[in-house]
Protein backbone atom coordinates (compact mmCIF):
# COMPACT_ATOMS: atom_id res chain seq x y z
CA UNK A 1 0.00 0.00 0.00
CA UNK A 2 1.68 3.15 -0.56
CA UNK A 3 2.61 5.82 2.26
CA UNK A 4 0.64 8.92 2.41
CA UNK A 5 2.45 11.69 0.98
CA UNK A 6 4.35 14.08 3.34
CA UNK A 7 3.96 17.29 1.02
CA UNK A 8 0.35 19.17 -0.19
CA UNK A 9 0.10 20.32 -3.05
CA UNK A 10 -3.29 23.01 -4.12
CA UNK A 11 -3.18 24.55 -6.94
CA UNK A 12 -3.56 27.79 -8.39
CA UNK A 13 -5.45 29.40 -10.44
CA UNK A 14 -2.64 32.23 -12.21
CA UNK A 15 -3.44 35.34 -11.88
CA UNK A 16 -4.42 37.13 -15.04
CA UNK A 17 -1.81 39.76 -16.06
CA UNK A 18 -2.54 40.01 -19.71
CA UNK A 19 -4.13 42.71 -21.31
CA UNK A 20 -5.71 40.48 -23.87
CA UNK A 21 -7.89 37.03 -22.68
CA UNK A 22 -6.86 33.61 -23.57
CA UNK A 23 -9.27 33.15 -26.45
CA UNK A 24 -8.51 36.72 -27.51
CA UNK A 25 -4.54 35.92 -27.94
CA UNK A 26 -5.73 32.38 -29.87
CA UNK A 27 -7.84 34.65 -32.17
CA UNK A 28 -4.65 36.80 -33.10
CA UNK A 29 -2.99 33.83 -33.55
CA UNK A 30 -5.35 32.05 -35.43
CA UNK A 31 -5.91 35.30 -37.82
CA UNK A 32 -2.31 35.72 -38.23
CA UNK A 33 -1.66 31.96 -39.48
CA UNK A 34 -5.15 32.03 -42.00
CA UNK A 35 -3.90 35.40 -43.21
CA UNK A 36 -0.35 34.61 -43.77
CA UNK A 37 -1.48 31.15 -45.39
CA UNK A 38 -4.21 33.28 -47.31
CA UNK A 39 -0.95 35.40 -48.17
CA UNK A 40 1.28 31.91 -49.30
CA UNK A 41 -1.30 30.46 -51.35
CA UNK A 42 -2.44 34.14 -53.56
CA UNK A 43 1.33 34.81 -54.54
CA UNK A 44 2.88 32.21 -55.36
CA UNK A 45 6.41 32.95 -56.43
CA UNK A 46 5.31 36.28 -57.89
CA UNK A 47 7.48 38.09 -55.40
CA UNK A 48 10.44 37.85 -54.27
CA UNK A 49 10.03 38.41 -50.63
CA UNK A 50 7.79 35.13 -50.71
CA UNK A 51 10.27 33.33 -48.11
CA UNK A 52 9.04 36.00 -45.51
CA UNK A 53 5.53 34.75 -45.45
CA UNK A 54 7.14 31.17 -44.16
CA UNK A 55 8.79 33.08 -41.26
CA UNK A 56 6.17 35.49 -40.34
CA UNK A 57 4.15 31.63 -40.75
CA UNK A 58 6.63 29.98 -37.87
CA UNK A 59 6.67 33.07 -35.91
CA UNK A 60 3.09 33.04 -35.37
CA UNK A 61 2.62 29.29 -34.78
CA UNK A 62 5.22 29.84 -32.15
CA UNK A 63 3.17 32.56 -30.49
CA UNK A 64 0.17 30.25 -30.57
CA UNK A 65 2.48 27.32 -28.82
CA UNK A 66 3.48 30.32 -26.28
CA UNK A 67 -0.17 31.13 -25.54
CA UNK A 68 -0.90 27.55 -25.07
CA UNK A 69 2.13 26.52 -22.75
CA UNK A 70 1.35 29.45 -20.20
CA UNK A 71 -2.65 29.53 -20.48
CA UNK A 72 -3.07 25.69 -20.14
CA UNK A 73 -1.80 23.16 -18.10
CA UNK A 74 0.15 21.34 -21.17
CA UNK A 75 3.28 20.22 -18.52
CA UNK A 76 0.68 19.52 -15.64
CA UNK A 77 0.35 21.86 -12.95
CA UNK A 78 2.77 24.96 -12.95
CA UNK A 79 0.89 27.05 -10.70
CA UNK A 80 0.62 25.91 -7.12
CA UNK A 81 1.23 26.16 -3.02
CA UNK A 82 2.79 23.36 -1.40
CA UNK A 83 2.92 22.78 2.06
CA UNK A 84 6.15 20.13 2.35
CA UNK A 85 8.23 19.48 5.83
CA UNK A 86 9.44 22.52 7.01
CA UNK A 87 9.16 24.64 3.63
CA UNK A 88 5.88 26.46 1.74
CA UNK A 89 6.85 26.46 -1.86
CA UNK A 90 4.75 29.10 -4.51
CA UNK A 91 5.44 28.61 -7.93
CA UNK A 92 3.45 31.10 -9.78
CA UNK A 93 3.52 29.72 -13.51
CA UNK A 94 5.36 27.75 -16.10
CA UNK A 95 8.18 30.58 -16.61
CA UNK A 96 8.29 32.34 -12.82
CA UNK A 97 10.69 30.82 -10.38
CA UNK A 98 9.76 28.95 -7.81
CA UNK A 99 9.33 31.09 -4.04
CA UNK A 100 10.33 28.83 -0.89
CA UNK A 101 9.99 29.60 2.03
CA UNK A 102 11.61 28.29 4.86
CA UNK A 103 9.45 27.79 8.50
CA UNK A 104 12.50 28.81 10.31
CA UNK A 105 12.53 32.29 8.37
CA UNK A 106 9.02 32.91 8.76
CA UNK A 107 7.88 34.99 11.59
CA UNK A 108 4.23 35.57 11.05
CA UNK A 109 1.30 34.15 8.93
CA UNK A 110 -1.70 36.51 8.28
CA UNK A 111 -4.98 35.56 6.75
CA UNK A 112 -6.83 38.57 5.57
CA UNK A 113 -9.84 38.92 3.46
CA UNK A 114 -8.64 37.62 -0.04
CA UNK A 115 -5.37 37.42 0.61
CA UNK A 116 -2.69 35.60 3.07
CA UNK A 117 0.51 37.71 4.04
CA UNK A 118 3.53 35.56 4.55
CA UNK A 119 5.88 38.00 6.81
CA UNK A 120 10.01 36.31 6.82
CA UNK A 121 13.01 38.14 8.65
CA UNK A 122 15.10 38.33 5.49
CA UNK A 123 12.58 38.97 2.30
CA UNK A 124 9.69 41.33 4.41
CA UNK A 125 6.36 40.19 3.68
CA UNK A 126 4.63 37.98 0.73
CA UNK A 127 1.47 38.45 -0.21
CA UNK A 128 -0.74 35.27 -1.81
CA UNK A 129 -3.90 36.50 -3.87
CA UNK A 130 -6.64 33.94 -2.48
CA UNK A 131 -8.47 34.80 -5.70
CA UNK A 132 -5.58 32.32 -7.18
CA UNK A 133 -7.46 29.67 -5.29
CA UNK A 134 -10.43 28.89 -7.14
CA UNK A 135 -13.62 26.65 -5.49
CA UNK A 136 -14.43 26.36 -1.75
CA UNK A 137 -12.98 22.51 -1.32
CA UNK A 138 -9.47 24.30 -2.25
CA UNK A 139 -9.76 27.26 -0.39
CA UNK A 140 -10.58 25.26 3.15
CA UNK A 141 -7.68 23.15 2.04
CA UNK A 142 -5.34 25.75 2.31
CA UNK A 143 -6.94 27.09 5.21
CA UNK A 144 -6.67 23.66 7.02
CA UNK A 145 -2.82 23.62 5.79
CA UNK A 146 -2.23 26.63 6.63
CA UNK A 147 -3.41 26.07 10.43
CA UNK A 148 -1.26 22.93 10.42
CA UNK A 149 1.72 24.39 9.61
CA UNK A 150 1.25 27.25 12.08
CA UNK A 151 0.85 24.85 15.08
CA UNK A 152 3.30 22.66 13.08
CA UNK A 153 6.21 24.94 13.40
CA UNK A 154 4.99 27.52 16.38
CA UNK A 155 4.23 30.31 13.92
CA UNK A 156 1.61 33.31 14.95
CA UNK A 157 -1.10 32.44 12.70
CA UNK A 158 -3.55 35.47 12.69
CA UNK A 159 -6.85 35.49 11.26
CA UNK A 160 -8.63 39.13 10.38
CA UNK A 161 -12.18 39.49 9.58
CA UNK A 162 -13.84 37.20 7.45
CA UNK A 163 -12.74 35.78 3.96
Amino acid sequence: MPSASTSTRIRLQPANTSRIPFWGQMFFGIVWVGYTLALIVTDSGLNDMHFLHYVFLIFSLIYIGYVLVHNAPVFGTQSYLEFTPGYIVHKGGLFRPKQVFAAENITRLELVPRQIRLHTREEGTYALSLREVRGRKRRRLLMEQLRAFANQYQIPFQEGSAT
